[in-house]
């Protein structure tokens, strides 16, 4: 998958995410997003120092000092990031590989695709024939079904899912977190055999 596509996507996630006030989440789950776009450097206790950092995101003013020292403690005590003390003094806070593979899971159940104000006339349409063994593939293969039909694709026959917005990108993201890159295919199609009936799907 190219870096730069699966980069942007995330941060997308994530900065949505972070600078929007229409979500619920826990300060645990805000702190481990918020150290997802860089670790924290700093001198002196950690969470204060946390806290200062969130302060130029829209939602920090949700949480307390005792919510954050309360998350930080909690996400150390997962093994979801690591405090490392540098020779000049200073200290960094970062996440984990644990801790990398939990913002991976946040982002595929945060992710949406934008709908653009006018519909540029063209159908993407997914492919993907992921093999059954081993259990893994399997298991992936369910959970790509399961969030292609939630994103709102429409099923054409048993591995073919249609949809009428770019969505290249995100379809690339959630192939690279289950690691099915080789089995996944994205066309872009200008006419269908039955698109008067999609079109009313798709209510355009």
């Amino acid at each position: 998958m190219d870096k730069e596509k699966k980069s942007k996507t995330f941060k997308e996630i994530i900065e949505g995410f972070l600078y929007s006030d229409s979500k619920k989440a826990t300060a645990a789950k805000f702190a481990l997003a918020f150290l997802a776009m860089g670790g924290v450097v700093f001198v002196g206790a950690l969470a204060p120092a946390m806290f200062s950092a969130m302060e130029g995101t829209k939602r920090y003013k949700k949480y307390s000092k005792r919510q954050v020292q309360t998350a930080l403690n909690t996400l150390k005590h997962r093994k979801l990031i690591e405090v490392i003390r540098e020779k000049d003094g200073k200290t960094r806070v970062q996440l984990t590989n644990k801790g990398v593979k939990r913002v991976k899971d946040f982002c595929f159940e945060e992710l949406k695709i934008r709908e653009p104000e006018q519909w540029d006339g063209k159908w993407r349409v997914l492919m993907f024939d992921i093999p059954t063994r081993p259990k893994v593939y399997n298991n992936a293969r369910n959970a790509l079904r399961e969030k292609v039909k939630e994103l709102g694709f429409h099923q054409l026959q048993k591995s073919a899912w249609i949809y009428p917005y770019e969505c290249e990108d995100e379809i690339l993201f959630l192939a690279e977190i289950y690691r099915v890159e080789k089995f996944i295919e994205v066309l872009t199609v200008e006419t269908l055999l039955h698109e008067k009936e999609l079109k009313h799907k798709f209510k355009l």
